[in-house]
């Protein structure tokens, strides 16, 4: 990226961090926050922690925020955090990552997989035997990306996708949604958000950028894939599923939700269908994450 395309991009990253910021503020309530030391010298990843009603090690769940790799949304998943500590064993670790264009790839990635050797080096703190992911949108696409390329197949118990991108060598203009909504994600802002995030230099097909590439047993065993049908982004996601519910021994539920679009379950009004599928998509988790074997 050319000095002026970084700056027109950022510009535009920072319009949109504006407006989104001022449309939709962020409101969590964790029950404490943790400091994660990164590997770059002087900085740290601030966490927030939703604490379960176990005693001892708890079982652990990393959650990853939707963002397009460049919107600062930490904290907007605190209904499903909440939801999760409340109905399972599980301790949620809400983390967020370094965003484009200012932090390109592989910086979030780097973040994700320094939250999870945080988790992994605590065996007095966290149940590794029950260390789960998840993640929203680009949030998703990183848990599936750290899960497939940076650790063993069996450290994670679990992995929650919802609408993740999971296909960014696939040109915005040539994905659609199973029923024809309206793009959620206009082909332009896609753009942005891709270029912002992956430099020149890489070849989008990497597994770790594009996680549909990636080897199907490298995932782990138990995988939930939520899907929308007016998201263009479902395809990719559900083919994903489909190449791990292909292999023996998994256990794998995929499911799209109806009348919904990317990130829908952000923005529901109670008694909607939207509000509806936000509930099963959740309690899916839930499920998931209280299966015993």
């Amino acid at each position: 990226m050319s000095i002026i395309s970084y700056w027109r991009d950022k510009c535009l990253a920072v319009i949109f961090r504006f407006i989104i910021g001022l449309v939709n503020p962020v409101h969590a309530t964790p029950d404490e926050v943790c400091h994660i030391k990164s590997r770059d010298a002087g900085r740290s990843i601030k966490a927030h922690v939703y604490r379960s009603s176990t005693t001892g090690p708890s079982p652990v769940l990393l959650n990853f925020h939707g963002s397009g790799f460049i919107l600062p949304h930490h904290g907007t998943d605190d209904e499903f955090c909440r939801q999760v500590s409340r109905e399972t064993k599980y301790t949620v670790l809400d983390c967020p990552y370094r965003l484009a264009p200012e932090h390109p790839f592989p910086a979030a990635l780097n973040d994700v997989e320094d939250a999870i050797k945080y988790v992994l080096a605590r065996p007095d703190e966290f149940d590794l035997t029950h260390v789960s992911l998840s993640g929203f949108s680009a949030g998703g696409n990183l848990a599936l990306a750290a899960a497939a390329n940076l650790f063993p197949a069996d450290t994670f118990r679990s992995l929650l996708a919802y609408y993740p991108v999971t296909d960014l060598n696939k040109d915005g203009a040539a994905k659609s949604a199973p029923v024809d909504q309206g793009r959620a994600i206009p082909v332009p802002v896609g753009r942005l958000f891709n270029r912002c995030y992956i430099p020149s230099t890489f070849d989008k097909r990497d597994p770790r950028i594009s996680p549909l590439f990636a080897q199907a047993e490298q995932f782990p065993r138990r995988l939930l894939m939520i899907t929308a049908d007016g998201d263009s982004l479902a395809h990719e996601a559900e083919e994903l599923a489909q190449k791990v519910e292909e292999l023996p021994g998994r256990h794998v539920v995929s499911q799209r939700m109806a009348g919904c679009t990317h990130a829908w379950d952000k923005r529901t009004r109670a008694g909607t269908p939207q509000y509806e599928a936000k509930d099963r998509a959740y309690k899916l988790a839930v499920d998931m994450l209280n299966m015993n074997s």
